[in-house]
């Protein structure tokens, strides 16, 4: 040590410490040899704590104010230095300020979807994430527990271990509360306070509590999300019918937003438009259909026509309807033995075979009667 720093330590007698950092927990004050001088000013801020180490062990904790420390009141390191009231030599300690105020806005979130049992739903899985606040509360636990040795101890080196408490016991009571998915959002406030009573017991130990736990989202997998979007889609809508106008209307906007589909998408949007005006005029301006309307029983779709091909001297022709069949039957022009095809059939098939047009060559009456 040289003479300047021997007469600083000598002359420098006033310990305190002033954090212009964000996220500094604990602080050393260095000394040269940690050597204090006896009756040296001791400043405590509020928001700070200092203790003292003496030779590896925890001596006397300081709350704010202002100390001459000296043996009244250095109780714990009087006692282990063996100091009679006369003493007045420096002595070797370390002193470690503690914050004491909060950290806020700290960030929690569950890495992996938590699995629980919906009411609703049945097996699901959730997400979620928020902000707490920490603090610590007993400096000298959180001191021996958690920092150790440390000579700058700061919130990065413990949030991420406060966070896997925070999701342990987040699943724990989520899983085991039996709210529904739906209902959460009601109830974040009051989940929030029992998670932070059940972290706070964990912390405890280290010296810490939580003062502040907020839940600023709890959400779904985007496949659940999606159904759930269309159930209210379909609650909305109410009925089938107006769920059909509804995704109408949906595919309507889509293909106005397409540039791509020119006068199709605006030919779409005309057709689909005077559909749902056609539909609106007899159901109602919201799909509900008058009460004489709704006993009729809908018709069902019309039937779909068929067309033919038909093959003649290894060539085809066609396509022919099934009316044009009947004439060209009438005509000669086509026979039992006659082979079709139509599209959806299994290959080529004799006229006569096809129930649709077997028909067709039983429309003749048959010869008369040998008496008439």
């Amino acid at each position: 040590m040289g003479i300047f720093d021997f007469l600083s330590g000598e002359f420098i007698d006033v310990i305190h410490w002033v954090d212009d950092t964000r996220d500094t927990m604990v602080w050393r004050f260095e000394r040269e040899g940690h050597e204090i001088k006896y009756g040296a000013k001791l400043t405590v801020r509020e928001g700070q704590a200092a203790v003292f180490v003496h030779e590896g062990q925890l001596a006397d904790v300081f709350t704010p104010g202002l100390y001459m420390l000296e043996t009244n009141n250095m109780p714990v390191l009087t006692t282990l230095q063996h100091w009679d009231h006369g003493f007045k030599s420096p002595f070797k300690s370390e002193i470690y300020f503690v914050n004491t105020t909060r950290f806020t806005d700290l960030k929690w979130g569950t890495k992996n979807p938590i699995m629980l049992r919906d009411p609703e739903f049945g097996p699901t899985r959730i997400r979620a994430f928020g902000t707490y606040a920490v603090r610590v509360t007993d400096p000298a636990t959180f001191l021996v527990e958690i920092v150790g040795t440390d000579g700058e101890f700061t919130m990065d080196e413990i949030s991420f271990q406060i966070r896997n408490v925070i999701v342990q016991e987040f699943s724990r009571v989520i899983a085991g509360s039996g709210i529904p998915v739906l209902d959460m959002a009601a109830n974040t406030a009051d989940l929030g306070k029992l998670i932070a009573t059940e972290v706070s017991k964990t912390l405890d130990g280290y010296g810490l509590t939580l003062p502040e736990f907020y839940i600023e989202n709890i959400s779904l997998p985007p496949a659940v999300e999606a159904a759930l979007d269309k159930r209210t889609s379909m609650g909305l809508a109410g009925d089938l019918g107006r769920y059909t106008q509804y995704s109408a209307a949906e595919a309507m906007t889509e293909a106005a937003k397409n540039p791509a589909g020119g006068g199709m998408a605006a030919g779409l949007g005309a057709g689909m438009g005077m559909a749902m005006a056609h539909n609106m005029g007899h159901h109602g301006p919201w799909g509900a259909a008058p009460a004489v309307a709704s006993a009729r029983q809908m018709p069902p779709p019309p039937p779909v026509e068929h067309v033919w091909h038909i093959a003649e001297n290894g060539a085809t022709r066609g396509p022919f309807s099934r009316a044009d069949l009947g004439r060209m039957a009438s005509e000669g022009a086509v026979g039992r033995e006659t082979y079709v095809w139509t599209p959806g059939q299994d290959g080529w098939k004799r006229a006569e075979d096809v129930a649709e047009l077997a028909q067709l060559f039983t429309v003749l009456p048959p010869p008369p009667p040998h008496d008439a």
